[in-house]
């Protein structure tokens, strides 16, 4: 969509610096952008790509100022302003009311008038669909399942029996919500399964990755909370609970029954034991292996850094090594202890 930089600074209620009727299309890299594209510089090492830009405006901090000789848009968080700009200027594609002929639908489902049903779309019984809701082609919407208003599932998302998805909630393809989760109890030699009977219950503003697994609840529920953000391929297990406005970065794992707070961030390839209780603002580094409950808030760490090969087999070794070497470090420190009390009672 086109509109005049003064018009989008109004809407994002940010200054702007320069001429108020510059068109403006797009938000675009400083390689791609032509007159008509908006660009932003959150870090300084960039200030050069800025200024060989062919942008039609930036968005920068005051501290940047001298930074660009084209129409600013000034703001405290840069990055911030560019979501948002890029939210108005690539808006999602306009719904179209009505169900496709193709999509299989159970006469009970309550489907409200405005919203969008794709092709080959399966809506079983007790189904509701709440306003202005857009079920992309291939999705499959099990018994009592419970979708909120502006809510959108891209294409081939799968929602289990007695799901509930709040509004405006995102989901992308191959996303499954409300599998029965991984629950065996042991017979001998055999696994015998549990049946899961709970929910998984999305809140208001989630966002969900592609590929992305949650599983339901085996008695209780899973519920993930108002603006959660899950990239892709993500495990969450039955009776998760993650607290609101959390953001797991991809291919994270989450054992069952693990409860995590609010405003955490889970970089990728973290992985959760199960049974756990994290508090609030608490931050996991990648690769990092969480086995005990954690309430401090702060920035966790347990990944081993990436290291020339040679060098990374010598420590291994050496980590194999730290049970004796703590032992006889334990017996120096003994027998310094006696040196210690020989030498004292000599010069007493």
């Amino acid at each position: 969509m086109d509109i005049q930089l003064g018009e989008l600074a109004a809407q994002l209620g940010v200054v702007l610096q320069g001429d108020p009727n510059v068109q403006i299309s797009r938000v675009a890299q400083f390689a791609d952008a032509d007159a008509k594209s908006l660009v932003f510089l959150g870090n300084d090492q960039y200030r050069s790509a800025l200024q060989q830009s062919h942008a039609g405006a930036v968005i920068l901090s005051h501290n940047n100022a001298d930074a660009a000789a084209i129409p600013i848009l000034f703001s405290d968080n840069p990055y911030l302003t560019f979501a948002r700009a890029a939210q108005l200027l690539h808006p999602p594609p306009p719904l179209r009311a009505g169900i496709h002929p193709s999509a299989v639908i159970d006469p009970s489902a309550v489907i409200d008038a405005t919203a969008q049903i794709g092709a080959l779309v399966v809506i079983e019984a007790n189904v509701t669909i709440a306003a202005r809701a857009f079920i992309g082609p291939g999705c499959v919407i099990e018994n009592a399942v419970r979708i909120g208003a502006d809510s959108r599932l891209i294409a081939n998302v799968t929602l289990c029996t007695g799901t509930h998805i709040g509004a405006r909630v995102l989901i992308h393809p191959g996303a499954v919500i409300g599998r029965e989760g991984f629950g065996f109890a042991r017979d001998g030699e055999e696994w015998v399964h549990i049946p899961q009977i709970g929910r998984t219950i999305l809140g208001d503003d989630v966002e969900v990755g592609a590929n992305t697994a949650i599983d339901r609840g085996t008695l209780g529920d899973t519920r993930i909370g108002n603006g959660v953000k899950l990239d892709n391929h993500i495990q969450i297990a039955h009776n998760v609970e993650i607290g609101d406005h959390t953001a797991i970065a991809g291919n994270c794992g989450i054992a069952g029954s693990t409860r995590i707070g609010r405003h955490c961030t889970i970089a990728g390839a973290v992985g959760i034991a199960g049974h756990l209780d994290i508090g609030d603002q608490v931050h996991f580094t990648g690769m990092t292996m969480v086995t005990h409950s954690i309430q401090q808030p702060g920035s966790y760490s347990s990944g081993i850094p990436v290291m020339p090969t040679a060098k990374w087999r010598r420590n291994v070794v050496r980590f194999k090594q730290l049970n004796d070497i703590m032992h006889r470090l334990k017996t120096i420190e003994k027998w310094i202890d006696v040196m210690k009390e020989i030498i004292t009672r000599g010069k007493a």
